[in-house]
């Protein structure tokens, strides 16, 4: 049975007369065979005679339309209202069209007639607009069945048929409207009409008629019968559904009720009023849901009862805001008022206001007036969330686009990132426009801004180095395009690549050449930074189906940075997980905990190309291949004869945090497909993840195990007895208690991903953030959250190892 709900009317309950509109004709009258080609033209005047028919006899008097000349055109678009109700009509009722010409004289010209059945195979009442092929001097014949269907046979029908029915259905709302998309596909669809037209010599003559439309679906269903007749007994356990026409409902006396307990005269009283003990508990309990959380009718009328006495709780407004009835005026007027006068809410708590729960233009601008207090470090660190929000505002120039404008001419870093971030969505269908209006804006004040007194640049300069960063990564995707087409190994791809930058494209090494006055371009991935050329030496292609580019670029004093640019990949989502792991790391710090992340910089500067910043290190396959253990590999950077391990104590202790952090993060956020290839080492000991193509609980893989911990990992650390392993797991329960405390901000920042195009999100916005959600138990205190992470640890580690238990088997397989 299908989870989607069929809400319809019965026929026999419709005490309303039939009516339909007849609209128009379309295609060639037939030429009369008395008129003499000398004669002159006289323009055809026609009326369509309407009779209806049930179960085969005509039921009622026929109605003619008004005489109708129109030349070329004929069009009636009359409403013919019936003396039948639709509570008259059998499954076999049918519509007769008759088209007459009164312009031969005395005797009335037959132009052709078509009939049509009421009900379709479904037994639902036809809507919408239906084209009728007339057949040419024949009178509609309302026989059962007839001689004179309008429908075209299936094996007739065209493309234009095809088109014409999801017309239909678009029309009546069962499609999606997306207006620049429409226009377009109407206009394909002439053309293709036109096409279709010209093959088949638009021979036939077709009638337009357009029946209406109630609320719901109509069914067909006999006078008199009775659906409170008892069922047999079954003998078989199949569910039976019964269809509830009152569900989805507002139930009147609770509405009235409502009402009454929210009435403004009550404003008065419940200034006043205090809640009691067990009150006090329900309404501490409400503000600790998280955002995800929908509050029951009790709970929204409590938050409303006790509002004068919440004002001073600053958690407690964005949950008061949902319990407004933004429909009632004088609430929603009394809510905004109170709005302004409660205690000023934390910048976390304006993210949520933010989604598209709250779609009240005032409540939106009061979130953006908290956002104001942000440092530039800070906003920084939401900012692709903020630009993602702006497809939930009401207007292009919102509140919300002026506030990241603003502060993005104060700032070229956020200028830079945020000009990246709108460029994206540039792709998105739906939203282009809104992301466009942004991005002129942007330009538009950028380019007015003046030269500042400490010598800043002007405006012009500034917004030509941004503009110049587009034009780079242009040309690396030519250059990425250009090696797949050379035969050879990776060797002769990086030596091309060496050769093109020397030679074809040497304005790539020195940027100064290609402009008059010398202007480095600032980096995409860092914007403080001025980058002035590539050193083709320094240049290298990856091993991997995309060639990725291994770019090192001379920077503006003198030193240089390497970046990664791959063309061929989906990089948003890389971008979306190492924003929070930036994130966790700061919230990790501002606690005194440093598990020395590695939140190296991801760019995507279009649907299918970015850049990455290149962290010198090496895969933990790699490292085992050549070096067998990663005590080993540290060894050989970090010797210290009385060191734990022959290696020194700072190093290993870089490893075993780096190693908590991740293991922490990646859980929360549901990362898989973890193998020993995409866990990279560096030299001072710091572990980190990269590639995270599957986020939120994905994984190719069957059977995950819970933790992303592999043997090796724990085998550094001395084993699952060892001392530091005890140490690990207690960095990973501070690290973890330490995040939950920042859940709400997290899910906020994930709710405003909610409609873009990231994958892992897209795919079901709800049921990923429900599945972040449940990673931070939010049932549990920090105590039982130690217990129940170090269980996590153990159930995991215990995978690793030889056991006799069918489930740890498989996650053993996990790493193979």
């Amino acid at each position: 049975m299908s989870g989607k709900e069929f809400r319809f009317f019965l026929s026999c309950d419709i005490n309303l007369p039939v009516t339909f509109r007849v609209e128009r004709l379309l295609g060639p009258l037939p030429s009369s065979p008395t008129k003499s080609p000398n004669s002159e033209e006289i323009n055809a005047e026609l009326y369509v005679e309407c009779a209806l028919y049930i179960d085969g006899a005509p039921f009622g008097l026929p109605i003619r339309t008004r005489l109708e000349s129109g030349g070329a055109s004929y069009c009636w678009n009359e409403l013919i209202t019936m003396s039948t109700k639709y509570r008259d009509l059998t499954a076999h009722s049918q519509l007769a069209f008759t088209v007459w010409d009164v312009s031969c004289g005395k005797d009335e010209g037959l132009i052709g007639g078509a009939t049509i059945i009421l009900f379709n195979n479904k037994m639902q009442l036809k809507t919408g607009k239906q084209k009728l092929r007339l057949w040419p001097g024949k009178e509609a014949d309302g026989s059962f069945p007839t001689t004179t269907p309008g429908k075209v046979p299936k094996h007739e029908r065209g493309e234009v048929e095809r088109l014409e029915k999801l017309v239909n259905k678009y029309e009546r709302g069962q499609i999606q409207c997306v207006d620049w998309l429409d226009r377009l596909t109407f206009k394909a669809m002439e053309k293709i009409k036109e096409r279709e037209n010209c093959k088949n010599g638009n021979s036939s003559l077709y009638l337009v008629v357009d029946f209406c439309s109630l609320e719901h679906r109509v069914v067909f269903q006999e006078s008199g019968a009775n659906f409170l007749l008892p069922s047999p007994i079954a003998s078989t356990n199949e569910l039976v559904t019964v269809w509830d026409p009152e569900i989805g409902k507002i139930n009147p006396s609770e509405h009235k009720q409502l009402k009454l307990a929210r009435s403004l005269t009550r404003g008065i009283i419940d200034r006043d009023l205090k809640p009691s003990s067990n009150e006090r508990k329900s309404i501490q309990r409400i503000l600790k849901y998280p955002p995800t959380r929908i509050l029951n009718g009790d709970e929204r009328q409590l938050l409303w009862k006790f509002r004068f006495s919440l004002m001073s709780e600053k958690r407690a407004l964005t949950k008061f805001l949902r319990c407004v009835e933004w429909s009632d005026v004088q609430e929603a007027k009394q809510a905004l008022e109170l709005m302004n006068r409660w205690e000023m809410i934390d910048v976390c708590d304006a993210l949520e206001l933010l989604s598209p729960v709250f779609e009240r233009e005032e409540v939106r601008a009061y979130a953006v007036s908290v956002l104001e207090r942000a440092d530039d470090e800070e906003l920084q660190c939401y900012l692709l969330q903020l630009v993602q929000a702006l497809r939930f505002e009401r207007s292009d120039k919102s509140r919300l686009s002026q506030f990241l404008i603003k502060r993005s001419l104060n700032n070229i870093e956020l200028g830079s990132f945020l000009r990246w971030y709108v460029a994206v969505e540039l792709y998105d269908p739906a939203y282009a426009k809104r992301f466009y209006s942004t991005y002129e804006i942007l330009e538009e004040n950028m380019v007015k801004l003046a030269a500042g007194p400490s010598g800043e640049e002007d405006g012009f300069k500034l917004w030509q180095s941004l503009v110049r960063q587009t034009e780079l990564t242009a040309q690396l995707c030519s250059i990425t395009k250009d090696l797949r087409n050379v035969r050879g190994n990776t060797q002769k791809k990086t030596e091309k690549l060496r050769q093109l930058l020397s030679g074809l494209l040497s304005e790539l090494t020195y940027f100064e050449e290609v402009v008059q006055q010398p202007e480095p371009i600032r980096s995409p991935l860092a914007p403080g930074v001025l980058i002035t050329g590539i050193v083709p030496s320094e240049s290298t292609i990856f091993k991997s189906a995309l060639h990725p580019l291994r770019l090192t670029f001379r920077t503006h004093n003198g030193g240089t940075c390497k970046v990664i640019f791959k063309k061929g990949d989906d990089l948003r989502q890389d971008q979306l997980v190492v924003q929070m792991v930036s994130l966790m790391d700061r919230l990790l710090k501002l606690e005194n905990l440093d598990l020395h992340l590695t939140p190296y910089k991801v760019l995507a500067t279009g649907q299918d190309e970015g850049m990455l910043e290149f962290i010198p290190s090496r895969s933990l396959a790699q490292i085992l291949q050549e070096h067998r253990s990663i005590i080993n590999y540290l060894q050989k950077f970090h010797p210290d004869e009385h060191g734990p391990f022959g290696i020194t104590a700072s190093c290993l202790e870089t490893f075993i945090k780096s190693c908590a952090g991740y293991s922490v993060i990646t859980y929360i956020l549901g990362v898989g497909d973890r193998h020993l290839d995409n866990l990279l080492l560096t030299e001072d000991g710091r572990l980190f993840h990269v590639d995270f193509g599957f986020i939120l609980g994905r994984d190719p893989k069957h059977f995950p195990p819970p933790m992303k911990l592999c043997k090796e990992m724990v085998e550094a650390m001395g084993g699952a007895e060892s001392p530091y392993y005890t140490r690990f797991k207690s960095y990973c329960c501070e690290a973890y208690n330490i995040i939950r405390k920042s859940s709400n901000l997290i899910l906020n920042l994930f709710h405003l991903m909610a409609g873009s195009n990231i994958p892992d999100i897209a795919s079901d916005p709800e049921k990923g953030i429900l599945k972040l959600q449940e990673k931070f138990r939010l049932d549990m205190d920090d105590e039982a959250c130690i217990h129940f992470f170090q269980d996590l640890i153990n159930e995991s580690v215990s995978a690793l190892f030889p056991q006799m238990v069918e489930t740890i088997h498989r996650w053993a397989q996990y790493w193979r």
